[in-house]
């Protein structure tokens, strides 16, 4: 098996969906000829300037992040896109990028290749 390499992407006015993916498929290692989707054999990921990243159509006002803090009645709580990005833009693009990988035992191994600066 080839050495990993490390593509370093910078999010400066790239679309926020579009660059998620192209995260994904890098992590995934589908950019290789010798891809198989049974292992783990995908490239390491570095972001720079996640902040200066661009977010397209109503996203910032109209997206929400739903969560339960317990499981009793009364306890979802919802937190906007626009509060979460302009807190911690790089995690919004991590569970962007996480909801993107396969679902399985795969996932976690993938997601530690993911930094940013």
């Amino acid at each position: 098996m080839e050495e990993r390499k490390t593509h370093i992407i910078d999010a400066t006015d790239k679309v926020f969906g579009r660059l998620a993916s192209q995260i994904a498929h890098i992590l995934r290692g589908k950019n290789r000829p010798d891809f198989v989707p049974n292992r783990d054999m995908g490239d390491f990921v570095v972001v720079k300037n996640v902040d200066k990243m661009r977010v397209s159509g109503k996203k910032m006002e109209q997206k929400k992040y739903y969560r339960f803090t317990s499981g009793y009645i009364g306890s979802l709580k919802e937190i906007s896109f626009k509060k979460v990005f302009k807190e911690k833009p790089a995690e919004t693009l991590r569970g962007a990028v996480l909801q993107m990988l396969p679902k399985n035992r795969l996932r976690k191994l993938m997601m530690k290749r993911l930094k940013f600066e």
